[in-house]
């Protein structure tokens, strides 16, 4: 995939400017890998109305050179400290003000940096880039849905070779592998896969649990391309529908393509949520829908927006965001179905195709 990075740091300076910042050390890794494409750690990027210094180690040199050709690079030698390395360069620039990445540079770090800049003054700020990398562009679409494509590839393996004696850890590990064997660079977080009663546990971690043991399964798993996420969940049932699963899964469902329903430009987030809880409650169900709607995806499994109750901020073309209804009964099971939707200039796409019509597996 090709990004314009450049255009992404035009996009931050003139944020920088009506923020009133002279410029941002940015801190967090995927801002990092966002901004300027590099993919190494513990390196800093130093961005001003003039220009973006990337701060590294030793490590990495051949690698930006390669990855980054024209980015000015400082890279630290084995004696010094990378606040060392970011207060001489920070130095350098004459900065008034300087904003950092509060929510990702450590409070020690924070102060060792103050420590040592005497005519600079050190701003904590909060989503400067993260609101930027809410809107896909797309190159960052292509890469997600490729993420999409390898995850359902993967999905349709697993199912396919779904025997009684798989314990739910198997089964996580062969999704890892059939999303490296399908191009993907390995999942985007780590498999949830919950047998039985399990599945009333939204983020279950695989145990010994045998598919055999009941006759459902939750299966919540995502891949990732580039670095760019997909997050998807489906239910599996074994054998013979059972009765209530049936009845808990068609509202599940209603409720989830109700919330898609109403995904458009300009429409509330918390229009989205409250069309799938209004189904749940409906039905009885809603106390039992114990978690947020959705979320945005990208370089990150969990990024804004939030898709939630109290979130007025407006849907923008380019979001792409989970919606993952749910409903948890514990001692018997949860049913969860989650798609990725990405939101046009007028209306939405959903990106995954994997089916969400309910189908006993022959017996």
């Amino acid at each position: 995939m090709t990004y314009d990075y450049g255009k992404r740091r035009d996009k931050l300076r003139r944020q920088l400017g009506k923020s009133g910042f002279d410029g941002l050390l940015v801190s967090h890794r995927p801002n990092v890998r966002y901004l300027t494409g590099f993919r190494g750690d513990d390196s800093l990027l130093l961005l001003t109305a003039n220009g973006e210094v990337l701060l590294s180690d030793e490590r990495f040199r051949q690698e930006i050179e390669e990855t980054c050709p024209g980015l000015d690079a400082e890279i630290r030698g084995p004696g010094a400290t990378t606040m060392e390395l970011a207060a001489r360069v920070i130095r350098s620039h004459r900065l008034p003000t300087l904003a950092v990445e509060g929510d990702s540079l450590p409070v020690a770090q924070f102060d060792r940096l103050a420590s040592r800049l005497e005519t600079t003054e050190l701003q904590s700020a909060s989503g400067l880039v993260e609101s930027l990398r809410e809107i896909k562009d797309r190159a960052e679409v292509a890469a997600i849905r490729r993420s999409v494509q390898i995850a359902e590839k993967t999905f349709a393996v697993i199912r396919a070779q779904l025997t009684p004696d798989l314990t739910e850890q198997q089964v996580a590990w062969d999704i890892e592998h059939w999303i490296r064997r399908f191009g993907g660079e390995g999942c985007s977080f780590p498999p949830i896969v919950a047998v039985g009663d399990r599945s009333a546990l939204p983020h279950a971690v695989p145990a010994s649990r045998t598919i055999g043991e009941s006759p459902f399964l939750l299966i919540d798993w995502g891949a990732t391309y580039d670095e760019y996420c997909s997050d998807l969940t489906r239910m599996i049932v074994t054998g013979r529908i059972p009765p209530k699963f049936a009845r808990i899964y068609e509202v599940v469902l209603r409720a989830q393509l109700a919330a898609i329903g109403q995904i458009k430009p300009g429409v509330p987030l918390h229009n989205v949520d409250r069309a799938a809880r209004k189904v749940l409650e409906d039905a009885g169900l809603g106390k039992r829908f114990t978690h947020g709607l959705g979320h945005g995806i990208g370089l990150e499994i969990h990024e804004a927006p939030r898709v939630a109750a109290r979130q007025d901020r407006p849907l923008r073309p380019g979001m792409v965001i989970t919606i993952e209804p749910g409903v948890y009964l514990p001692g018997w099971g949860g049913i969860r179905i989650e798609d990725d939707v990405l939101v046009t200039r007028n209306g939405h796409e959903v990106l995954t195709s994997v089916p969400t019509r309910l189908e006993s597996e022959p017996s």
